[in-house]
């Protein structure tokens, strides 16, 4: 991986084909798109990642904690939602918080990456939590997330991923 310039993690770092290889077992596609260029799905525009169906949009520019969320909103929603996905992942807290805990373990199958450098990310990108960090959470008040994503058979009993597999309906 090549350094990373502004402190925050960016898919032209090195980590597209990382990525590409840990989101392709949960179906999603990543797609590189060129430097400048709009990027479809996104919801937040500029370099943010973008999801439409089951391809993610990144640029070099787009940062990894950004791929990784739009990834996990695919990952933590039901067949019907994908087939209809196009920008707006919609879903409700308990899912959005399962798709921030989710990205946070996933961040730990990224070297270079990893938790502390994920929740930092989502720290400086403006994630909020009641405990004050993205850190704080998923530490010590996350039990709502793990217990959304365990149900849907994502991470196993001792908060382990279960790779390669989606939420059922």
């Amino acid at each position: 991986m090549s350094a990373v310039v502004d402190g925050m993690p960016r898919v032209g770092h090195g980590f597209h084909r990382p990525l590409e290889s840990l989101l392709s077992c949960y179906g999603v596609e990543t797609v590189r798109i060129a430097d400048g260029a709009d990027i479809p799905g996104s919801y937040w525009g500029e370099s943010e990642a973008g999801l439409v169906g089951a391809r993610l949009y990144v640029r070099d520019d787009t940062p990894v904690h950004s791929a990784l969320h739009e990834a996990c909103h695919f990952i933590c929603m039901d067949d019907a939602r994908r087939a209809a996905l196009h920008r707006d992942a919609g879903g409700d807290y308990d899912e959005e918080n399962a798709v921030c805990y989710l990205q946070i373990l996933l961040a730990d199958r990224l070297p270079g990456v990893g938790r502390s450098q994920l929740c930092r990310d989502m720290d400086e990108w403006g994630y909020t939590f009641r405990l004050g960090s993205a850190r704080a959470w998923f530490d010590n008040d996350a039990d709502d997330a793990r217990d959304w994503l365990r149900h849907r058979g994502l991470i196993d009993a001792n908060g382990e991923l279960a790779r390669g597999t989606m939420a059922q309906s």
